[in-house]
């Protein structure tokens, strides 16, 4: 998620679209993005929410958008910004919070961190993280897997949660009878 320049939330990857700054943006120009407020609205009861902040400053209104939905469960604020989650739980002990890694000492901070998940890229996951986060309480999250046997494998690791940008692999992997055994009726 970022930060329109007139102080919209969108839900954007990326810091430019179509050659737009969207934290220069008006709302107007980005009429294609979703709001956080639209997300939350249609599958705030459908689904497990991911909601990333990209950047600094949208907070307040993550939360007040959290309130205001009643979002309660089945979703995790998360960031590579370790001050962007601490702020949340600064001001919201109840919110579900993770961090995000991508470097192996990024990651070594997650103990001295107080989130509910660790989102770590798919390769600094190994099997002995899986168990500490577990042991901590914690659930982890990995990113991004678009290879049928890493799925697997993850999953063989206890992984809580599988990101993947393949989403027809991932339902297919895990949701088609495996071979050999009876097709349910």
């Amino acid at each position: 998620m970022r930060l329109t320049g007139c102080g919209r939330s969108v839900v954007c990857h990326d810091p430019k679209v179509e050659g737009i700054a969207v934290s220069q943006a008006t709302a107007d120009q980005l009429l294609h993005l979703p709001l956080l407020e639209d997300v939350l609205k249609r599958y705030n009861q459908r689904a497990f929410l991911d909601i990333e902040l990209k950047v600094p400053g949208l907070e307040s209104k993550v939360l007040n958008s959290l309130r205001e939905h009643r979002v309660e469960e089945d979703y995790v604020v998360s960031s590579f910004l370790p001050e962007v989650v601490m702020e949340l739980k600064t001001r919201s002990a109840r919110i579900q919070i993770g961090i995000i890694c991508d470097k192996a000492g990024q990651l070594a901070g997650w103990r001295e961190l107080n989130v509910e998940y660790v989102i770590p890229h798919n390769s600094l996951v190994t099997r002995k993280l899986v168990k500490e986060v577990h042991s901590a309480g914690k659930t982890l999250l990995t990113w991004t897997v678009n290879d049928r046997e890493a799925m697997l494998r993850f999953a063989d690791w206890g992984v809580d949660g599988i990101i993947s940008d393949d989403t027809e692999l991932l339902v297919k992997t895990f949701c088609e009878p495996k071979r050999g055994a009876p097709a349910k009726e």
